[in-house]
């Protein structure tokens, strides 16, 4: 413990170095207003930064990065609670309650319950990622494709904590998410499946023109319908009243925000390392568990409710610091984003792994340290901007519907600068809107698009380790004990139908 702490207070020597503070800010900045934007995400941004910083210092450019990376988690709510548009996959969580809150009056108290959780999610990842990063990398590494298969399989199983009031509805949008998985190349024998000879889905739907139409576009629709049935271009009277003062959370709200983000913080860490898991998953399973475990207010969630914005982001923020783990202590990127700063790290000619804290320890512990500080400004600047941002609620619907359209067209084009993406935007935009006209629920959809490849890749990579042998997910303690709570979930229903049919019958 004194060692860490050591080589921690050496790290906020590099990090509070005032270039190294200016990086940390200037990357803060930058994860916002990219987070916000939808199409761009964490990867293309990190990306798009990293020939800038060919010329820096390692530490300077790696601070950078970094902050970039879970600024980004930050950003990503605002256009997802303002305008039902996340601005990259892991908000799509935060969308649902997010929105609805903003409906009703409460947008700046959606805002600051994000940026609060975030922060608490966000220094809770960083925390471990300091005193046990080393030891959490390590567990990641027994969670194989057996392993992660049963996590998946378990989610899944899970889904129907977010069916909604109708289970048929809700069944019928996962089984359309499941269908829309399957579009592509099957990975085990490379045949194209459900393409219909359209090359540009032969490796799948594009998960970000997806949500962007079936989040973004389809309020267009509603929006323009709402312009037919009832034309005013009133904003909302609590619009024009909402600070930062009032949006502030009571003692009450901040009691059950907290814990939420602190739970959620908790699984998102640990979801963070595991590879190939990533920040949107952990934002999919930190809603599930608070939906399933939360007694005051998981049935609430879905109909906007503070505590559905905050598993999330906690989940999400803690999950893009997790993921630090495994790159820096065994050189193995667990996201997309870290395999892109893994790059980076080896353009400076620093070899990520265990060796990297006791030969650069002034690159490692400072890039740790700057986490502590950059999550700090990304609090300050992300709450100063919120009378800012709160403006769009001013803008009449006449001027907000083409500015609204015309983001998710260059968000969905930026994603692979083609017009096919716009096109598949489009049409997921049309079925967001029957979806949502016919109160089918939207999140299973998005929660069986999001598992299914995974489940699919991790339970093929599975059966060829076994040679065809499904024994392999019982001989591995974990994986057993995933298919183990997976079945009990599946028989608790009959569990409770024959306990009410007993009752009864004693009654009787």
């Amino acid at each position: 413990m004194a060692d860490i702490l050591s080589s921690l207070g050496l790290g906020f020597l590099v990090a509070l170095q005032p270039f190294n503070l200016l990086m940390a800010f200037l990357g803060a900045g930058m994860g916002l207003v990219v987070g916000a934007m939808p199409g761009i995400g964490s990867l293309a941004g990190v990306a798009l930064l990293l020939p800038l910083t060919f010329k820096l210092d390692p530490n300077a450019g790696i601070i950078m990065l970094a902050a970039l990376y879970y600024a980004n988690m930050y950003g990503g709510s605002f256009s997802a609670i303002l305008l039902n548009i996340p601005g990259d996959a892991p908000a799509v969580m935060t969308a649902i309650d997010g929105h609805k809150l903003t409906k009703k009056g409460k947008a700046g108290k959606a805002l600051l319950t994000a940026i609060t959780a975030s922060f608490i999610g966000g220094t809770i990842g960083i925390c471990i990622l300091t005193f046990l990063g080393l030891g959490l990398a390590s567990v990641g590494l027994h969670f194989g494709p057996a392993e992660m298969t049963m996590i998946i399989l378990l989610a899944l199983t899970s889904i129907g904590w977010i069916l909604g009031d109708n289970p048929v509805k809700g069944l019928v949008t996962t089984g359309l998410g499941l269908l829309l998985a399957t579009i592509g190349v099957d990975l085990s024998t490379g045949a194209p499946r459900y393409a219909l000879g359209i090359p540009e889905i032969m490796s799948g739907v594009n998960f970000i023109p997806l949500v962007i139409g079936i989040f973004g576009f389809s309020q267009v629709l509603l929006l323009m319908r709402e312009l037919r049935i009832k034309p005013s271009d009133t904003p909302a009277p609590k619009a024009e009243k909402i600070t930062i003062k009032e949006s502030l959370l009571s003692k009450q709200e901040l009691g059950e925000v907290i814990p939420t983000a602190a739970k959620s913080g908790l699984f998102g860490t640990f979801i963070g390392v595991l590879p190939g898991a990533g920040a949107t998953m952990a934002s999919f399973i930190a809603y599930l568990i608070e939906k399933k475990t939360n007694r005051r207010r998981g049935a609430e969630m879905g109909q906007g409710t503070l505590v559905g914005v905050a598993a999330p982001e906690a989940g999400n923020n803690a999950a893009a610091v997790g993921a630090f783990a495994p790159l820096l202590s065994l050189g193995i990127p667990g996201s997309g984003t870290t395999a892109v700063l893994m790059g980076g790290l080896m353009m400076w000619g620093l070899r990520p792994g265990p060796l990297l804290f006791t030969e650069s320890p002034e690159f490692t512990w400072g890039l740790i340290a700057s986490m502590y500080v950059g999550n700090v400004m990304c609090v300050i600047v992300a709450i100063l901007i919120i009378p800012f941002i709160i403006r769009i609620l001013y803008v009449p619907k006449k001027i907000i519907i083409p500015v609204i359209s015309m983001i998710c067209i260059v968000g969905a084009y930026s994603v692979g600068n083609n017009m096919f993406d716009v096109a598949l935007m489009l049409a997921a935009g049309i079925l967001g809107y029957y979806l949502t006209l016919y109160s089918y629920p939207i999140a299973p959809l998005l929660l069986a698009f999001v598992l299914a490849p995974i489940l699919e890749k991790s339970m093929n990579a599975a059966f060829e380790i076994s040679g065809g042998d499904p024994s392999i997910f019982i001989y591995s303690p974990i994986a057993a004990s995933f298919l183990a709570v997976t079945v009990l979930i599946c028989l608790v229903p009959l569990f409770k139908k024959l306990f009410a049919l007993r009752k009864n019958t004693s009654q009787e």
